[in-house]
C-alpha cells in the first residue's frame, strides 16, 4: 500500500475538532476487546501504509506504533468504519495475546459491581 493517496475517502471519516477519532481494537480470533485509543489523518494512513496499528498518542502528542516499544504489536486484519463515520473498528491480531500497557490482555479489565458500586479488578494473576 505504499502507493496510497489521501483522497474522498479519507473525508470519509468525520474527525473531531483535534482532528481526532476514537479507534476499537478488537482481537480477530477471540472478538475480544483490547483496546480503545485516537488515530489522526496520519495515523490511519501509516496503519495502512504498515499493516499494523498506528495512533495518535494525546499525551505525547505524537504517532504511536502500537508494540514500539514492547513488541506488543497488532497486525490489522481487517478496518471498519461505523454508520456515522465517526469511529473505527481495527480487527487486529494481538502479538503476545498483551494489549494493555499493564501486561493485560485488554484494557478492559475493570469491571462494575451494581451490588458493591464499585469497579472490581478482574484482571488475570500475574505468572512469576
Amino acid at each position: 500500500m505504499d502507493t496510497l493517496q489521501v483522497g474522498p475517502w479519507l473525508e470519509a471519516v468525520t474527525w473531531n475538532e483535534q482532528g481526532l477519532v476514537p479507534v476499537i481494537a478488537q482481537e480477530v480470533g477471540s472478538k475480544d476487546i483490547l483496546m480503545m485509543a485516537w488515530m489522526n489523518r496520519d495515523a490511519l494512513l501509516a496503519t495502512l501504509r504498515l499493516g499494523e496499528a498506528v495512533y495518535w498518542t494525546r499525551s505525547r502528542q505524537k504517532l504511536w506504533h502500537k508494540g514500539e516499544e514492547s513488541g506488543h504489536t497488532q497486525k490489522v486484519k481487517e478496518i471498519r468504519l461505523d454508520c456515522d463515520g465517526d469511529t473505527i473498528l481495527l480487527l487486529v491480531e494481538q502479538k503476545d495475546g498483551i494489549a494493555c500497557h499493564t501486561g493485560e490482555h485488554s484494557c478492559f479489565f475493570q469491571q462494575w459491581d451494581s451490588a458493591s458500586a464499585t469497579w472490581v479488578d478482574k484482571s488475570k494473576p500475574k505468572k512469576s
